[in-house]
């Protein structure tokens, strides 16, 4: 059967997550969905990584096989002419070879978490950034991103429903920029647990705000116990951005 990789970008704030679920429309839903009114038959879309339910995506990855063949573009039109109108778009479709997955064969996803800071709210950016109307040391945050990084056990910054098989995890990026109103945490790894990279931006915030001292995180990383995290930070401000194959 030919193998599609398709590249997605959408707005997760309508949907229960990108998994199919019985308690309303995911993002996998949709696009089964709109593949089975252009071609006729059900095809699992097989997702690069399950964001939460509010958590939107730039570059999202998925694959699916269909029966027959079809011009990647003609894969691409018709299904955004079958999401209508959910806020998700293909934004490229690639016939791609029998052996490629889009969760296995990943090695590196990236992520960026978006704190709107300022005393007032968004009114554009309101379901893509978290507000934070209290002034926060992006220098500080910085500081305590790099204490982060490496190879480390994340029980610490891990939900307690997570599935993974083992808390350690690498993580090869986490930097904080700001531009403007908004700061941007940028997070890159070959995989994530359940949570991390929100409960990381929520305990960055309180290093920001002045609540946690660099050593504070540290010592909460160290401590591997789930009940030393900060807050974890609302899925609206975290975009996965790209999936490196």
């Amino acid at each position: 059967m030919p193998r599609y990789k398709l590249t997605i970008e959408y707005d997760g704030a309508p949907f229960v997550g990108w998994q199919r679920q019985a308690n309303g429309m995911s993002v996998q839903q949709a696009l089964e969905m709109a593949v089975q009114a252009f071609a006729s038959e059900f095809a699992v879309v097989h997702g690069a990584g399950r964001t939460d339910a509010g958590v939107h995506a730039t570059g999202q990855v998925a694959h699916i096989d269909l029966s027959r063949e079809w011009r990647p573009d003609k894969i691409r039109d018709a299904m955004n002419h079958h999401l209508k109108p959910h806020p998700v778009a293909v934004l490229r479709a690639e016939a791609v070879p029998d052996d490629f997955q889009a969760r296995f064969s990943a090695f590196r996803r990236h992520y960026v978490y978006r704190i709107l800071n300022r005393r007032a709210p968004g009114a554009l950016q309101r379901n893509i950034v978290w507000h934070v109307a209290r002034a926060l040391d992006v220098e500080r945050m910085r500081e305590g991103a790099q204490r982060l990084l490496g190879r480390h056990d994340f029980t610490t910054f891990r939900a307690a429903e997570c599935q993974a098989n083992s808390p350690v995890r690498t993580l090869e990026r986490l930097d904080v920029v700001r531009v403007g109103d908004v700061i941007e945490i940028h997070a890159s790894a070959r995989s994530f647990l359940h949570h991390q990279v929100r409960s990381m931006a929520g305990s960055l915030e309180h290093v920001g705000s002045g609540k946690w001292t660099v050593d504070d995180l540290a010592a909460a990383l160290e401590a591997r116990d789930r009940r030393r995290c900060g807050m974890v930070a609302p899925p609206t401000g975290l975009c996965l951005t790209q999936v490196d194959y």
